[in-house]
């Protein structure tokens, strides 16, 4: 039995595809992906990412927790800040890639993957019996709206005091939104386009909904699904767990040294710091096709001899640029920035390269 989000109606008369993912009904598009794409990218858009999972940590433990089962260091996190971060599973793999926001010094709330609350939540449990933190499941009671675009600010600023252009990125506040109290309004997204992630109780979610679509009338709102969530962050390069990120990759072979610190101790720290110092053999890049094709989630990655050196992870036509772009693991030395790889689709070896990201 698939769950439902608190907005699950207001989806279906909204006239959305609706398609199962990570257990929940969700809407995998409404007006079509490209067009909103481009209100994400040029004007405003609202996705219901309520099937996220969401943990409360507290106790005079909580930090020392996280700390332990996470690679980014807490030390640097202030209240009313946020930080990505991800699990290590023990076997120099990730569970999951998370958010950690901290409310206070014993108050720490951790976003999750939907596909991964139950996993997650075994994990951290797990280690806790060294701990003894207070943990809270809230996934079920609460909601999650982003509003995303460079008309995000405009649009939420018309249903809160909450003074938005004082909250820095990764920053966070509690407020009221639309009347609605208690509502935690942080400057996350997912889109690579700036704007807010906003969690609530369920009982707020359509009466917060609907007065974010009025408030983003005048700029072009869309409300926006899945697909176009997709096509989104991987033109900024974000790795999405399942696909690019997983229980067989490690964070640095993903490009994600820059959240494992070494200056505390953690889960798997000796292997990571092993792989740092004798190199990684495989790495997540991003490339672009050189012809016109479209990338799909593993398709072989081959060099100009046809040696299967990879796998493409995420892969889609770029609506900013209209060329097909991607994220692989390739082996060494084929990541190099600049290298020409090739992408096999249907028996077909098409010609990519490999780029920096993000893509646009």
């Amino acid at each position: 039995m698939t769950k439902r989000t608190a907005l699950f109606d207001k989806h279906v008369s909204l006239g959305a595809k609706m398609v199962p993912f990570a257990g929940f009904d969700m809407p995998v598009q409404y007006s079509g992906v490209t067009e909103e794409h481009f209100a994400v990218r040029e004007k405003v858009g609202i996705f219901d990412v309520s099937h996220m999972g969401q943990i409360f940590v507290e106790g005079p433990a909580a930090k020392d927790l996280l700390q332990y089962v996470t690679t980014n260091n807490l030390d640097t996190l202030e209240t009313g800040k946020a930080q990505y971060t991800c699990l290590p599973n023990g076997n120099g793999g990730i569970v999951d890639d998370l958010i950690i926001y901290k409310m206070s010094d014993e108050k720490y709330f951790v976003v999750v993957n939907a596909s991964n609350i139950e996993k997650d939540w075994n994990h951290i449990v797990k280690h806790n019996e060294n701990f003894n933190a207070k943990l809270t499941n809230a996934s079920d009671e609460m909601s999650l709206i982003a509003i995303q675009g460079p008309k995000a600010t405009e649009t939420l600023q018309k249903l809160t005091d909450t003074n938005l252009a004082d909250l820095l990125y990764y920053h966070f506040t509690e407020g009221t939104v639309a009347g609605m109290k208690d509502v935690i309004i942080s400057n996350t997204g997912y889109t690579g386009s700036g704007g807010f992630e906003i969690y609530f109780r369920n009982e707020d979610a359509v009466k917060i909904w609907d007065a974010l679509t009025e408030a983003g009338e005048e700029f072009g709102l869309l409300p926006c699904g899945l697909a176009s969530r997709d096509t989104l962050r991987l033109e900024k390069g974000f790795c999405l767990y399942g696909n690019d990120i997983d229980d067989t990759t490690s964070p640095l072979e993903a490009g994600l040294g820059w959240i494992t610190k070494f200056d505390k101790d953690f889960v798997d720290k000796d292997r990571f710091a092993k792989q740092k110092e004798e190199g990684i053999t495989k790495k997540l890049v991003g490339f672009e096709m050189q012809e016109r094709a479209i990338p799909r989630h593993d398709y072989p990655v081959v060099d100009a001899e046809g040696n299967v050196i990879g796998r493409v992870t995420s892969g889609t036509m770029s609506p900013m640029k209209s060329t097909g772009i991607g994220l692989a693991y390739v082996d060494k030395p084929n990541f190099k920035v600049g290298s020409d790889i090739f992408i096999q689709i249907r028996n077909k070896n098409v010609p990519a390269k490999v780029v920096k990201t993000p893509f646009v």
